[in-house]
């Protein structure tokens, strides 16, 4: 299992970032996938996930409103459009093939600072 996460970055408050993480070795189009973040000094906190159709998306309430999850099965492709961004989201942000991250990539640092 490869999950290879991108798009992060520095951000000012307010800004948009989008996500991306390209998974292979599983069959990518079965599987639920999810987003988690740790941010400095805390633990993961699971942040969305969404069927592996693509029709079912939850969001912790620290996001909701603000991210969208999606993903694109015929590239394998998970992604999250984040929105209104705050220093409150700067952390790794993991995609993963659980909920708790177990299975997880190496992470794409976000960083909101002005």
């Amino acid at each position: 299992v490869q999950l290879q996460a991108s798009g992060g970055g520095l951000v000012q408050p307010g800004g948009s970032l989008r996500l991306s993480c390209v998974a292979s070795g599983f069959n990518f189009r079965f599987t639920p996938m999810y987003w988690l973040r740790q941010a400095p000094g805390k633990g993961l906190e699971l942040i969305s996930g969404i069927s592996s159709a693509g029709t079912t998306r939850h969001y912790a309430d620290s996001v909701k409103g603000r991210f969208t999850i999606s993903r694109d099965n015929v590239k394998n492709t998970l992604y999250l459009q984040m929105d209104s961004l705050g220093s409150e989201d700067t952390a790794v942000y993991y995609c993963a093939q659980d909920d708790r991250g177990d299975v997880r990539g190496q992470g794409t640092q976000v960083t909101v600072s002005s």
